[in-house]
């Protein structure tokens, strides 16, 4: 039990030093294209803060872990709201930005709704997961033309400059390369330590493969995007802190799960997720109501949304272990 413990940890520690380098490599090379800082940040950085819960779903899925792959996407989004967003508000309150509102916020709303529809069949088939996967991709083009319009007043847009431009390197293009294969090869192995040790922990326990996705491997592949809101908020860049949270969200259900999907089609019983899927749900609404006009998340709102996430975490587990003894 303890070797494995340690493999989880180790995997761990690989997985978000593994994604900090990738995204590290990923993104000099593209500066060293030419690639604006500002597409760089809507792009690699986006995508790569969120390379671990993609490692990590992608491997489960293929393993036949599909209750992994499910958990980690959806406890990975409740984490996000209760526990990172709460934290970000507690440090310092974070100002919502009014063009947030109006273009993520109800794509954020929109998928978590699609996705217990996705599973009413219990299924997400390869269709589905290519469909996820191009929803995707465009939305990554309307924000990234959007941005292209936007004036620098926009406080998301010229945050994220501000912070992606703190991490020019004028290295040499094989060393960037190599950096970004080191991290890769961190993230792949990992990650494969990550979810042989989490099913294995799991099944010594007594306890689902869903309670360990849903908590220890989404707290965990969360770490990343946790420490980026928590540095993007300390430096004054509030908007991006909650740009961070939103848009991974929003990443995890259509680029994560699209691409776990599609490597191997994710099977789960509608009857057994929905307080999972209903908890996901509920968090999503109080973020949306949180990020409501322009206005500043007050450390009171960061409170409840920590005490409700704890809450809901002891509920799952004990509703999910209920379902394991049907």
């Amino acid at each position: 039990m303890l070797t494995t413990a340690f493999f989880l940890i180790v995997g761990l520690a690989m997985l978000v030093y593994g994604a900090d380098l990738f995204v590290k490599g990923a993104a000099g090379i593209a500066d060293m294209f030419g690639v604006s800082p500002l597409v760089i940040g809507l792009t690699v950085v986006a995508y790569g803060t969120s390379m671990p819960e993609l490692v990590v779903s992608a491997l489960a899925a293929m393993d036949g872990s599909s209750a992994i792959a499910l958990g980690n996407v959806v406890g990975s989004n409740i984490a996000n709201i209760g526990l990172i967003l709460a934290l970000t508000a507690l440090i310092s309150p974070p100002h919502v930005d009014g063009g947030l509102i109006r273009r993520e916020v109800p794509v954020l709303l929109a998928t978590a709704l699609l996705l217990p529809l996705l599973l009413l069949n219990g299924v997400l088939s390869r269709i589905e997961a290519a469909a996820l996967i191009g929803g995707a991709i465009l939305f990554t083009i309307a924000t990234v033309r959007y941005a292209v319009k936007a004036p620098l007043s926009d406080e998301l847009i010229s945050g994220t400059i501000d912070e992606v431009g703190r991490g020019a390197t004028s290295a040499a293009p094989w060393k960037l390369m190599l950096v970004g294969l080191a991290g890769l090869g961190l993230l792949l192995l990992g990650g494969s330590w990550f979810v042989d040790a989490a099913v294995e922990i799991a099944a010594a326990a007594g306890v689902s493969e869903r309670v360990i996705g849903l908590t220890v491997v989404a707290v965990g592949t969360s770490l990343p995007e946790l420490a980026a809101s928590v540095v993007a908020s300390v430096r004054g860049h509030s908007a991006m802190a909650i740009g961070n949270v939103v848009g991974s969200n929003i990443f995890n259900v259509l680029f994560v799960l699209g691409v776990a999907g599609l490597l191997s089609p994710i099977v789960g019983d509608t009857s057994q997720l929905w307080p999972d899927l209903s908890v996901m749900v509920g968090f999503t609404a109080i973020a949306v109501l949180v990020l409501r006009g322009a206005r500043s998340i007050s450390r009171a709102e960061g409170v409840l949304m920590l005490v409700l996430y704890v809450s809901a975490l002891l509920w799952l587990s004990g509703s999910l272990a209920s379902v394991s003894e049907l």
